[in-house]
């Protein structure tokens, strides 16, 4: 049972980390998408693409690590150490980015816990599945 929460919610944990790509790197130059991330307007907007399509892309690269760790824990079980290594080490580094997100400064916190609790939880339940 605890395997499949582990996997529920690393597949939760990569749908977001592909929602943040879209947003980042398809949508930012969109008012709903830039008002989310607070820049200003249209112009620091067009100023800061480059950096947010590079950035959506370290999030969708998540993602796929996530994504193809659940497929080979469900293919070959919870002993399948690739498999466990790679949903792992994915989601320890989507907790890792929310952490490095709260050392922005404290108008990170809410943004930082809705990119890292879907990770946290997945990460602790797959170590201990």
């Amino acid at each position: 049972m605890i395997g499949i929460l582990a996997l529920v919610f690393a597949g939760l944990a990569a749908l977001l980390h592909v929602y943040i790509f879209v947003l980042e790197s398809v949508r930012w130059t969109q008012p709903k998408t830039w008002k989310v991330f607070g820049i200003a307007d249209q112009r620091a907007a067009d100023i800061t693409k480059p950096l947010a399509y590079n950035q959506g892309f370290y999030n969708l690269f998540l993602a796929i690590g996530a994504a193809i760790g659940i497929v080979l824990w469900i293919a070959n079980g919870t002993g399948d150490v690739a498999g466990r290594t790679l949903l792992i080490f994915s989601l320890g580094s989507m907790l890792a980015a929310a952490l490095v997100l709260v050392t922005s400064g404290s108008k990170y916190l809410r943004p930082a816990a809705i990119q890292g609790t879907l990770p946290l939880i997945g990460l602790v339940l797959a170590i201990f599945a």
